[in-house]
């Protein structure tokens, strides 16, 4: 036994050195001096601490409002991408139609093509529709790949039995698809719209290629023009990588408590 726990405490030792000493050096360098950041002094405690990175950030740059066209992007794009992918998975996995097991397999292959390939046809459609420069053009274009994952997810998600037995008193399939299974699915739903907030809110090829307005822009770009040549602004780059991180932790935390109650209540209903 003792042993046993030895090796559980050295492993959530490694796990804790992989994982929060990054975060705490993102964390620490973004409170340090411009002095102390140059000449590398007060590596682990900075000392003075300071929020002028903070400040500089906020009133020196356009930062709140790339902020804001991240959170939008990312809102925008998760709602579409829940409601999609809830009604594509629910068609696939319970209607019948022929090729439905090709519809199925194909949804997973366009998750795998990777972005790379798709920007330049991705474009021209954007610019033949006139949406290119602007926020429509991400939320035309993100759904392409958070879109077929979520679908995927949803589809191994979504429990038959207590629909049939909805569908046997009587219920219509809109109704059991509403009453019955979305709210059975919930933990599905909630990690498809986590995986597809997480993805928007962090995407950046996208983003850099279809839109070029400096007002437009979202957070990964934005972090670029505090990039001059070879000079790098690493206290307002770090206080940046914080604020961002920070509504990610957040939505986990908030959706992990959520998603436990979702569970239970599901039971209940059952």
């Amino acid at each position: 036994m003792r042993a046993g726990r030895v090796v559980t405490l050295i492993g959530l030792f490694g796990f804790m050195l992989v994982v929060l000493v990054p975060f705490w050096w993102i964390a620490s360098m973004s409170v340090k001096t411009y002095e102390q950041i140059q000449f590398a002094t007060s590596i682990y405690v900075p000392k003075p601490f300071t929020w002028e990175n903070y400040a500089g950030l906020w009133t020196e740059t356009r930062f709140p409002l790339w902020l804001r066209n991240s959170l939008v992007t990312a809102l925008v794009v998760t709602l579409v991408t829940t409601v999609v992918a809830s009604l594509g998975g629910y068609a696939v996995a319970r209607l019948r139609f022929p090729g439905k097991e090709s519809v199925a397999s194909l949804i997973l292959i366009l998750y795998l093509v990777p972005p790379a390939l798709l920007f330049i046809p991705l474009y021209r459609v954007l610019a033949e529709l006139g949406a290119t420069n602007n926020l429509s053009a991400l939320f035309l274009s993100y759904p392409t790949f958070t879109v077929p994952f979520c679908t995927w997810l949803l589809i191994k998600a979504l429990p038959d039995e207590l629909e049939e037995a909805a569908l046997i008193d009587g219920a219509t399939r809109v109704k059991a698809f509403v009453r019955v299974l979305l709210p059975l699915a919930a933990p599905g739903l909630v990690a498809s719209a986590i995986f597809a907030f997480t993805l928007s809110w962090n995407e950046f090829l996208y983003a850099l290629v279809f839109i070029q307005d400096e007002r437009s822009i979202t957070v990964p770009v934005g972090l670029n023009l505090l990039i001059y040549g070879d000079v790098f602004h690493w206290g307002q780059l770090m206080a940046a990588s914080v604020i961002t991180t920070i509504p990610v932790v957040a939505l986990y935390i908030f959706v992990h408590r959520w998603m436990v109650e979702g569970l239970v209540a599901g039971s209940v209903k059952g």
